[in-house]
């Protein structure tokens, strides 16, 4: 019996795909790239048009040796790594290694682990594409000289361990000039006056939005006031009623763009957490009454589009689960950005009919969160359109036009699945029916003073939305390049933002100044094209690579030349080490700053930066409230006193006792909820909301 070799990228995947494909079949895995360029040298000749020199990763030989003899008793080697740049390229590798010829049908590709596409990928199996890899060498190449080459600069002239990228030096960019926005920004003061009118006792909240048929501007409480005063005198007569009706469609399935986005919005998971639930989940998870199964499509793409297959599955399942009003009269199609490489589906359940609930029990609450996202967001995308009533009232009072919007919902079409709002309809407010030159009562007149707001510090949602519009790196590089930031220690995270630190600032400060084409937007983005156009065959790698590293070399040896020692000061605390007595400095660690004396080396000790709430401890009443981090950098509550005192939160008290029973409030959040206090007290869980500040 022949006996058939299947290599993929991970044991997840090879367990998955074992189940499919039978006895006749050996499935290992390469864990990943079994080839690279070397990590103590820049392994690319230049002198010899970019030759790169790949060696085998360390730590990969037992695993090689294993791969060669399963090659050797197989009478057919299929190469299934992920369907990408980087798996044509671990498939090239695997090729050189086990000695097979790349140009024979050893290729095999699927975008969703399943019964049906695992072996229908078998059956379309192919020579692996040169073009592919040709691109993905490119960029793996111009990516060593930019950070071989620079970084050196960094590590003699600012610090040792620095690096810069071509992607990572960019992005750093983008959100340095974000905070020079920031600073530089003025505050100017406006104002705003809304009416709370009556009818029939019922209250209709309007906004002035002219005067004399112009955009009403207020500049200062003056003006709001000579506003007031006239509009005292006059009476708000109803000038027109609008009703009509309003459809609202859904949004398209997942990209890895918008995925990252909605994962961060939604669940508050960060971009790097989200692709690793997004892998497990396509490479496979054991669920109860399936066996281990592919729960996903790929997860890395740009593209929107579905499959005949999916669509026709999700149909079925639409009709079945919600009835036929619920499905669309003709099958939907979303149209992708013209920069989408377009390559693979949208990001979609495998099999629909393995909802959030079948799965729910066999995986952890992480996975089911994300999953029940993805599942959800791709049933929606097929649903009907939800249709809305709407009514919009102006109001006149003498030469000032207030305005108010509303809209209840006929019929729910997706949203029964997947809801969402617009800015405009979150300011709905209720409208009873009103004629034409009807008189409201005024309820209240408020004058609202506002300052304009700097512009919103980028957060992981904002800041992948960003990269994606300027056409920075691509879909596998958004997390990899925030994360690099971040252990960079380039920049932080202040809640859910991200901002600068003040080395990220000096390095940002370098690279501008003497290296201008590698932190330019269209330079960057150019380059991204460039390799879409290798892909396709239209331009050869080495002359890419070419073009790029001579400019390159010109900024390198005058950096070398001009570029001088930067001093950075660690910022003095006014905490005294017990040890010998000098002043503690902050630094910045893994997770976060700390305190280490200003004597090292002579002495090395060290200490946590520790908040200090303004509240005692309620286990013993004697300690105060210390906000500190676990070893995995999450915030914790705890008391001055400890060990002697033991309390512990993962929540924050507060100083105000509760209203209704005195005891201590704790600082909450839900997603349906918002923020609020929440009492502690056993039998008394009072709660108060807290207002929040929209983020970017």
């Amino acid at each position: 019996m022949s006996q058939k070799l299947v290599i993929v990228e991970s044991p997840a995947k090879a367990k998955t795909i074992k189940k499919y494909l039978g006895s006749g079949y050996t499935v290992e895995a390469s864990m990943g790239h079994i080839r690279d360029l070397p990590k103590s040298q820049l392994g690319v000749n230049v002198e010899e048009n970019f030759e790169p020199k790949y060696i085998t990763i360390r730590g990969k030989g037992d695993l090689l040796a294993k791969l060669r003899k399963a090659a050797k008793k197989a009478d057919q080697v299929y190469l299934a790594t992920d369907p990408d740049r980087e798996g044509e390229a671990i498939s090239y590798h695997l090729a050189h290694i086990l000695k097979l010829n790349p140009e024979e049908n050893i290729r095999i590709e699927f975008n969703e682990i399943t019964k049906e596409a695992v072996k229908k990928s078998i059956k379309n199996a192919r020579p692996v594409d040169l073009k592919v890899f040709d691109a993905q060498q490119a960029r793996r190449v111009v990516d060593r000289l930019v950070g071989y080459e620079i970084s050196p600069i960094l590590w003699r002239n600012v610090k040792w361990g620095l690096s810069a990228g071509r992607v990572q030096s960019v992005a750093l960019k983008l959100i340095c000039d974000r905070e020079k926005e920031i600073d530089a920004f003025e505050s100017k003061e406006y104002w705003s006056i809304e009416a709370d009118l009556l009818k029939d006792r019922k209250s209709i909240k309007t906004k002035l939005t002219q005067y004399k048929k112009k955009k009403v501007e207020i500049a200062s409480e003056k003006e709001a006031k000579i506003m007031e005063k006239e509009l005292k005198q006059g009476d708000y007569v109803v000038s027109s009623v609008k009703k009509g009706t309003k459809v609202r469609n859904p949004l398209a399935p997942f990209t890895t763009s918008t995925l990252q986005q909605e994962a961060s919005k939604r669940l508050n998971y960060q971009t790097r957490r989200t692709m690793s639930i997004a892998q497990k989940l396509y490479e496979g998870m054991d669920v109860k009454g399936h066996g281990s199964v592919g729960l996903i499509t790929y997860m890395r793409t740009d593209s929107t589009r579905i499959s005949d297959e999916a669509q026709a599955s999700a149909k079925s399942f639409i009709e079945e689960k919600f009835g036929k009003a619920y499905y669309p009269n003709t099958p939907r199609v979303y149209k992708g950005k013209k920069s989408a490489q377009d390559a693979h589906e949208a990001i979609r359940p495998s099999n629909v009919r393995i909802t959030p609930e079948v799965m729910k029990d066999s995986v952890k609450s992480e996975e089911y969160k994300l999953y029940k996202l993805i599942w959800e967001r791709f049933v929606a995308s097929q649903m009907a359109s939800c249709k809305l009533n709407t009514i919009s009232l102006e109001v006149l009072n003498g030469d000032y036009t207030f305005r108010a919007s509303g809209s209840s919902v006929e019929f729910e079409g997706f949203m029964k699945l997947y809801d969402y709002k617009t800015e405009e309809e979150e300011e709905n407010t209720a409208i009873p029916e009103l004629d034409e030159k009807e008189v409201l009562k005024e309820k209240e007149l408020r004058l609202n003073q506002h300052f304009t707001q700097p512009p919103a510090r980028y957060t992981e949602a904002s800041f992948v939305k960003t990269l994606e519009e300027l056409g920075i790196g691509r879909p596998s590089t958004y997390a990899p390049t925030i994360s690099t930031l971040l252990n960079r220690l380039y920049v932080e995270r202040e809640k859910k933002s991200l901002l600068p630190t003040d080395l990220g600032k000096i390095v940002n400060d370098l690279m501008s100044e003497y290296f201008k084409d590698i932190v330019d937007v269209e330079f960057t983005a150019d380059m991204e094209s460039r390799l879409d156009l290798i892909e396709e065959g239209k331009e050869t790698w080495k002359e890419v690579v070419g073009s790029f590293y001579k400019p390159l070399k010109k900024d390198i040896d005058y950096a070398e030349s001009k570029v001088s020692k930067i001093t950075i000061e660690d910022e003095v605390s006014d905490e005294i080490c017990e040890k010998c007595g000098k002043h503690f400095v902050i630094k910045n660690g893994r997770f976060g700053k700390f305190l280490a004396c200003s004597g090292y080396p002579d002495c090395k000790n060290t200490k946590a930066i520790v908040e200090r709430l303004d509240v005692k401890c309620p286990t013993c009443e004697e300690g105060d409230v210390l906000a500190r981090k676990s070893r995995k950098g999450k915030k914790f509550f705890g008391c001055s006193r400890y060990p002697d005192c033991n309390y512990v939160s993962w929540y924050e008290p507060v100083k105000d006792p509760c209203p209704k029973c005195q005891g201590l409030m704790y600082k909450r959040y839900s997603k349906k909820e918002g923020a609020y206090l929440l009492c502690e007290t056993e039998g008394c869980g009072h709660k108060i909301k807290l207002e929040e500040k929209k983020e970017d």
